[in-house]
């Protein structure tokens, strides 16, 4: 497989030309998800990265790391986003994001799904959906009884369970899900990445199998982390497939990485960020 390539960074560059993420999530009691993702962006390149969070949550996330900007979500004394104010919050940042990922650590109810629904249907930009911003989408689908129209190009990240919610149906094996996966990426018109050993990734018309990855990665917050890094390659000007596909790479090679030098039992999410660099640099140093 010829993997996509970042274009090299001329030497007058300056921050506006790697792109504005903007990451929305980090419900109460779910900042790690958010922040992981965040990290995983500035690691990837992303010349802006801004995270719009809860508002209890946002002293937590922000005190992560000072390099992303992190703007608080309306809330009410429940914790739940308050509606229609954190649409209001959300469009001035949405209209200068290049690309704008939600999911990590969004939580789940009807408010939330709603919020999903507006970006999704309304948001021009490329859009990454993960974790409750997928089963937020498998709920509306079943509601209507069709998929949403979006407004932009979208990027679904699922793993095999969300998968299944999105397709309302179960798979008795991989070679099901494969397939059952292009046919969904067609209708729905997304670029589907599915996770697993030997992540799929199409949009229906072509499809690369990723081969990179271990089964220490199978622990919380490796997603969240692979949200990031397709986020700040689509900042990048690459396009949502060549993103996904250099994405899961990346990601997985990273992961190789830092299996290599702790093992694969031990492996947390936090090292596939810590080796991010190492994976970049190496795909900086050979012909591909």
């Amino acid at each position: 497989m010829t993997l996509p390539q970042l274009q090299p960074r001329k030497p007058d560059s300056h921050k506006g030309d790697f792109g504005r993420a903007l990451l929305i999530g980090g419900s109460y009691g779910m900042a790690g998800a958010i922040s992981l993702s965040g990290m995983a962006c500035l690691r990837s390149g992303a010349g802006l990265v801004r995270l719009a969070v809860a508002n209890k949550t946002l002293p937590m996330v922000a005190a992560y790391d000072p390099c992303y900007m992190t703007t608080p979500l309306n809330c009410d004394d429940t914790g739940e986003f308050a509606m229609p104010a954190v649409i209001d919050e959300l469009l001035p940042l949405t209209e200068n994001a290049t690309c704008v990922a939600i999911g990590p650590g969004l939580g789940r109810s009807e408010v939330r799904t709603r919020i999903v629904q507006h970006l999704y249907e309304r948001l021009t930009q490329p859009l990454v959906v993960d974790a409750d911003g997928l089963n937020a989408l498998a709920e509306i689908a079943q509601r209507n009884g069709r998929p949403p129209i979006a407004a932009g190009p979208r990027i679904f990240t699922p793993h095999p369970g969300e998968f299944s919610r999105l397709a309302n149906r179960k798979f008795d094996s991989r070679d099901e899900q494969i397939a059952a996966a292009k046919v969904f990426a067609k209708e729905w018109n997304v670029v589907l990445v599915l996770k697993g050993q030997h992540t799929l990734i199409t949009d229906g018309t072509q499809h690369e199998i990723n081969q990179t990855g271990n089964p220490g990665m199978a622990t919380g917050g490796s997603g969240d982390v692979l949200t990031g890094i397709i986020t700040a390659l689509v900042c990048q000007r690459l396009s949502p497939f060549d993103a996904a596909v250099l994405g899961c790479h990346v990601h997985g090679l990273a992961g190789d990485l830092a299996a290599g030098e702790m093992g694969q039992v031990s492996l947390i999410a936090t090292d596939i960020n810590r080796f991010l660099p190492d994976a970049f640099r190496s795909l900086e140093s050979s012909e591909f």
